[in-house]
């Protein structure tokens, strides 16, 4: 008798790739993801798949496909479809390279969601529209998270796995959000004499110098990275203002709460260090962090998928911000599951192994058939 693990073998590598192929070839950044998701509609209808088109703005719609018993979803396959800016607008598209496949959003999260594509393709030829399993690819996911946040609104399902790249290994623990921006403000001067003004981008410097030294140290696990830095006005001046926008990603034990006070405390300690020095903070963006008990039995059913594919069991925290920080603020348990790796992500070099997209969709499948 066939068992629910030897149905992955309907997984189709050509038309997997093929498809990946499609999704890297169609620039898709966010705010620009009209052409993928008509691309997608289209191969959902060719593949006799109900797809339902939820609004998110006047332009984007999630794309979501539904089992027969829609209020009883156990699970939800989340993917996003934008991708960030390409370095390179006449080199961005797909290429292979034996095993490796190169090109925007492969990792970041192309790969995942094809794969996850194909393995709601393989359940609906086998019939298993009835499992407690649906699918939704989203939009916005690198600019606001427009599309996550569409989807709670309307949809609720206790669980997700959301595609972005792990190297396939299941984070059951997601590191919080908190992004900053800081302006100093200074006295504008003539470039040739800036004796007689007082720098803000000068201050600015000093500022992030000092703070991220410091909260780096005092918060542990903590990882920052300084997005952006602009001075105004342009020209042949000393600049009077200086914005600065910080992301901050925390270990999920780490409390929101307590880094805006180190934070806050800091830019006292700063203030009497450097001469003149005029400050505003704001916190913009929050999301705390979670981790989920691998006690869990829906996560004891993973391990043992898992265990049947012979698949290393290693649970780990997903180090970056993702739709799973907004799931999860909505009462869902994300994991963060799907092939690519988080380094090779946003970079020039974007790049996935074929084989671990082609295993992804074999475990996507497999853990749906096992609910």
């Amino acid at each position: 008798m066939e068992s629910p693990m030897d149905r992955s073998m309907e997984v189709q590598p050509e038309r997997l790739r093929n498809l990946l192929r499609d999704l890297v070839d169609i620039y898709s950044p966010s705010g620009k993801e009209g052409e993928i998701l008509e691309f997608v509609e289209e191969y959902f209808r060719n593949q006799n798949l109900r797809v339902i088109k939820q609004k998110v703005d006047e332009t984007r719609c999630n794309l979501i496909v539904l089992p027969e018993k829609k209020d009883e979803i156990v699970l939800c396959l989340v993917g996003h479809l934008d991708t960030v800016t390409a370095h390179d607008l006449d080199d961005y598209g797909f290429r292979e390279e034996e095993d490796t496949i190169f090109g925007l959003g492969t990792a970041d999260m192309k790969a995942g969601c094809a794969a996850m594509i194909e393995a709601v393709t393989v359940m609906a030829e086998r019939g298993q529209s009835v499992s407690p399993v649906g699918l939704a690819l989203v939009v916005d996911e690198e600019e606001n998270n427009k599309g996550a946040k569409c989807l709670v609104d309307e949809y609720s399902f206790p669980w997700a796995v959301v595609g972005e790249p792990t190297g396939l290994m299941p984070c059951l623990g997601h590191f919080g959000y908190l992004e900053i921006m800081l302006r100093t403000q200074g006295k504008r001067a003539h470039s040739a004499m800036p004796e007689l003004g007082q720098n803000a981008i000068e201050n600015m410097l000093k500022l992030l110098l000092q703070v991220t030294e410091s909260i780096s140290s005092r918060i542990d696990g903590l990882v920052y990275n300084i997005r952006e830095l602009s001075g105004f006005p342009g020209g042949f001046v000393v600049p009077d203002s200086c914005d600065a926008w910080l992301d901050l990603h925390l270990p999920p034990s780490s409390r929101i709460d307590v880094l805006k006070t180190e934070f806050e405390r800091l830019l006292e300690e700063s203030r009497e260090n450097i001469h003149n020095l005029d400050v505003q903070l704001n916190f913009e963006d929050t999301y705390s962090g979670y981790q989920i008990s691998a006690d869990r039995p829906l996560a004891g059913k993973l391990k043992e998928v898992y265990d049947r594919m012979s698949l290393a069991w290693e649970p780990q925290e997903f180090r970056s911000h993702s739709d799973g920080n907004i799931l999860w603020s909505a009462g869902v348990n994300p994991i963060i599951l799907g092939p690519g790796h988080l380094e090779t992500a946003h970079t020039a070099k974007e790049s996935v192994s074929f084989s671990q997209v082609l295993r992804a969709a074999q475990l996507y499948l497999n853990f749906a058939l096992s609910l």
